[in-house]
């Protein structure tokens, strides 16, 4: 395909109004930097933080669409990959930007992550569920993916929510423990890749339901793995190149941003007397909005396992990327990272994945599952105010 033409395709008005959005309110910000420093009016700096949080989501759901269209073409479970890994960058982006901003945050990495887990495993996908189950009335799972996301979930959050409460010193690993953590979590998040992406890629494929009959495969069988990824690697290779360039192109002005988004959220929520816990909320809440209309049209479509791909695979690249992060982080800057977790917020995560495996297992997936995982989400909110 033309070079021209390949442009052409990528660098759609959308794209260019949103590089120049994100670029522009950089290059904004960089020039009023003088005035954000003094006292602002509270209408002020919630204007100013509105603008950048809109810039940011603008800028986010480009990332997203390139994502998507580099999935349509690498196929899954590559293609989800690729859209969850940029999702995730994008949080430990605004996790890192707070952590190594002004003002003690200790903890903005637990509860950060928590909201995640929470939006995740029952907003996201109680939504998911509720229209996806209420259009398609035999949308099932593909067992063995979501078993694996489910084993590795239990594991990683154990160790970033309830190990460090048990073992650490004031829900903190201690040096000496953070290192092997830190380690045996990039591992097995590494080994997790590697089988995805591998011997195991047939297990994370839509389930194929088709009734018998000569030369039909069985129902309920998950998809022949294909070539395609051989095939877009081949045939599509300058389209490839290119969306990945401008991907990266619109998560640099994110990374620039964060660290003033940090710090105008943070006086934001002290003058308004709000939780702590509300800054990580609104960061997940930011970073995973769209991938939360992702999903949901995907389950519109019928694609409950790429649901599944979307959501409990972006848990566990969350998990598995973010805690070896801020540990990082906190060990070559001096700062403590809080992830010991409350026995409310445990009790919850808990419930969560419980709920998660038991509707999951099930033949297929209905509206009422998703109505249970809305309720624990509402659950989870009230929680928050307490």
């Amino acid at each position: 395909m033309p070079t021209t033409s390949v442009l052409k395709r990528v660098l759609t008005p959308a794209a260019i109004i949103r590089l120049v959005l994100g670029w522009g309110g950089f290059l904004a910000l960089t020039l009023a930097g003088g005035a954000l420093d003094g006292d602002l009016s509270t209408p002020v700096l919630f204007t100013v933080l509105g603008l950048i949080v809109a810039v940011i989501l603008a800028s986010a759901t480009g990332v997203v669409t390139e994502a998507e269209h580099l999935a349509e073409r690498l196929g899954d479970p590559y293609g989800t990959l690729v859209l969850t890994l940029s999702i995730v960058l994008i949080e430990v982006i605004l996790i890192s930007a707070v952590m190594l901003g002004p003002g003690e945050h200790a903890t903005i990495a637990r509860d950060s992550v928590m909201a995640v887990s929470m939006i995740i495993l029952n907003l996201v996908v109680g939504l998911a569920l509720l229209v996806g189950a209420m259009k398609h009335t035999n949308m099932r799972p593909n067992k063995t993916g979501v078993s694996t996301y489910l084993s590795l979930l239990v594991v990683l959050v154990t160790v970033a929510f309830a190990l460090p409460a048990l073992i650490g010193s004031d829900g903190s690993y201690t040096p000496a423990q953070a290192i092997p953590i830190i380690a045996l979590t990039v591992v097995l998040y590494a080994f997790f890749l590697v089988r995805q992406m591998g011997a195991q890629r047939g297990d994370f494929q839509e389930v194929v339901v088709a009734t018998a009959g000569p030369g039909s495969q069985p129902a309920g069988q998950p998809a022949e793995p294909s070539n395609q990824l051989a095939d877009a690697l081949t045939h599509h290779k300058p389209e490839l190149i290119a969306r990945s360039l401008l991907l990266v192109a619109m998560v640099v002005p994110i990374v620039l941003l964060s660290h003033d988004m940090a710090s105008l959220l943070d006086d934001g929520l002290d003058r308004l007397g709000a939780p702590v816990a509300l800054s990580g909320i609104l960061i997940a809440m930011i970073v995973f909005l769209p991938e939360t209309i992702t999903a949901i049209r995907a389950a519109l479509a019928g694609e409950i396992q790429r649901v599944s791909n979307l959501c409990h695979g972006a848990l566990v690249s969350t998990v598995g990327l973010t805690i070896p992060a801020v540990l990082t982080i906190g060990l070559l800057t001096g700062q403590t990272v809080t992830l010991g977790e409350g026995p409310t917020n445990l009790l919850l995560l808990g419930v969560s994945l419980l709920l998660t495996m038991t509707t999951f297992s099930g033949r297929r997936v209905t509206a009422l599952h998703g109505a249970a995982h809305l309720f624990v989400f509402v659950l989870y909110g009230i929680t928050v105010f307490q």
